[in-house]
């Protein structure tokens, strides 16, 4: 399981539980319920690089930035310290 502090989004952090490089849960501490329980959903068996490419750079509102960017955000973190593990 992994944790991310989101930054500039109503929801305030990220928890993601990834095995063997698929996206098994993703959970958004606060935020809108229903959108982000969707978002989840929609992700869940889903490739980490897959979910990136989908949802990096979606904007909400005037924000440069939403929930599905940052948890875009939150799996190449992910990627960046689980590929340096394996180094």
């Amino acid at each position: 399981m992994t944790s991310y502090k989101t930054n500039g989004v109503c929801s305030r952090s990220i928890d993601i539980h990834i095995q063997d490089n698929i996206i098994q849960d993703v959970y958004f501490n606060g935020g809108c319920d229903g959108n982000l329980k969707g978002l989840s959903s929609l992700v869940k068996g889903m490739s980490p690089d897959e979910a990136i490419k989908r949802l990096g750079g979606i904007k909400c509102g005037v924000r440069d930035t939403s929930c599905p960017d940052q948890l875009s955000k939150a799996l190449v973190g992910y990627l960046q310290s689980s590929r340096k593990a394996q180094a």
